[in-house]
């Protein structure tokens, strides 16, 4: 294991603004998103969409984001993981706001695409520049990234219930917002880390996983790739819960427990709030227990939390049951994206790219196959997907980390 010296582990002051710039960009990536989500029941009602056209019409953003995603490591590296992300973000506000005109299906579905893969690209250069912070820092503060995201979209959410309450129009609404976030990304984008992303990553501070160890022992491709579609199973489980959150809570609880469009809003307001407290407990948590055990139990919490909230259903049991998944979740995508990014035999990038692009095959499939199970049932019994990602997570994380060992110093 390398060393790292004393100064490394005392982050410079341009270590630090990065990482106020970084912040800044996962707050915006989560705000722009969050601020369409409560006035979906809306656009249901004024396109008279059926659940399930509306799950395709929510399956145009992870179809953007599938057919974009895998340009954005070469971007990247050719134009560096700061102005990507920055210009990806401006972008995204855009598809939002056409997504939020309320023409027709046809333009939400296509405004969703636009955001949907800029949205990728955001992710995969944003994440890319929080793991050059995060080498400078010595240490783990992935997570605390993700608890801004979680920020962000808990901010945008609530301007968005909001916004709803107070019937303000909704192309309005939308073009504020977009303003307003794309303006602090452009701020955001003069405290980033100068120059091209480095070739020369640093070996991991921990041990990678058991199945990555074999890897680097001479298993070749088969292992590699095993332990990589292991990943993208556990980050798409994350995905399918917080998509869950996202796509139908607000539906869910107003027209099944007919909750006000208020509280309505608020069940997703519960699941990113609760990941935020999550991911601020989460650095020190994988530093102390590793990211195996913080998975598991996060996929416990999803499993019996959510459950329950389905098998009994009130309004304030079934917000209380997106708060317990929001908390489940809330360390899988960023433990994912770590662990891909430092797994042998990649490019740089090449690994956390891959996990970002397939992980959105949760976001493109979860949508449909609840607005189908809705139709034909009820939501409640769509909402079953919730429970079963928690139960793959407890099957799938034995390929992360146990225990997390910080670098010595000197």
């Amino acid at each position: 294991m390398r060393t790292v010296t004393a100064e490394r582990l005392r982050p410079t002051t341009a270590a630090r603004r990065a990482r106020i710039g970084a912040a800044v960009l996962f707050f915006t990536n989560g705000a722009i998103f969050a601020n369409l989500l409560p006035r979906y029941p809306e656009l249901v009602e004024q396109l008279d969409l059926s659940k399930a056209s509306f799950g395709l019409a929510v399956a145009a953003f992870p179809v953007g984001a599938l057919l974009a995603g895998l340009s954005a490591g070469a971007l990247v590296r050719r134009f560096r993981s700061s102005r990507v992300a920055v210009l990806a973000t401006i972008l995204s506000a855009v598809g939002i706001l056409i997504a939020g005109s309320g023409s027709s299906w046809a333009v939400l579905a296509g405004g969703l695409f636009v955001a949907g893969a800029m949205d990728s690209i955001t992710d995969v250069a944003q994440n890319s520049h929080a793991l050059r912070v995060q080498r400078l820092y010595g240490r783990s503060i992935l997570n605390s990234f993700h608890a801004i995201w979680s920020i962000g979209a808990v901010s945008g959410g609530v301007l968005g219930a909001a916004a709803a309450q107070f019937a303000v129009p909704m192309p309005l609404h939308l073009a504020l917002s977009g303003v307003l976030f794309s303006l602090a990304a452009l701020v955001a984008y003069r405290l980033l880390l100068p120059g091209p992303e480095p070739l020369d990553v640093a070996e991991p501070a921990a041990s990678v996983a058991e199945a990555a160890s074999r890897t680097r022992a001479g298993l070749g491709a088969l292992a590699k790739y095993g332990v990589l579609l292991a990943l993208v199973v556990i980050a798409s489980a994350g995905a399918i819960v917080e998509d869950s959150g996202a796509s139908w809570s607000a539906l869910y609880l107003s027209g099944s427990l007919g909750a006000s469009a208020f509280l309505a809003g608020i069940g997703f307001v519960a699941l990113q709030g609760m990941q935020f407290v999550g991911r601020m407990l989460g650095d020190g948590l994988v530093d102390r227990f590793g990211q195996r055990a913080v998975a598991r139990a996060g996929g416990a919490i999803v499993l019996v939390g959510m459950g329950l909230a389905l098998a009994f259903p009130t309004v304030w049991g079934t917000i209380a049951g997106f708060g317990l998944a929001g908390l489940g979740v809330s360390t899988l995508i960023p433990a994912a994206m770590q662990a891909a990014d430092e797994l042998p035999g990649f490019r740089p990038g090449t690994g956390l790219t891959i996990v970002s692009w397939l992980l959105r095959v949760g976001f493109l499939v979860s949508p449909p196959i609840v607005g189908a199970v809705a139709d034909a049932t009820s939501l409640r019994v769509g909402l079953v997907i919730v429970p079963v990602a928690g139960l793959l997570v407890l099957v799938f994380a034995g390929v992360l980390t146990t225990r997390r060992r910080l670098p010595a110093a000197g």
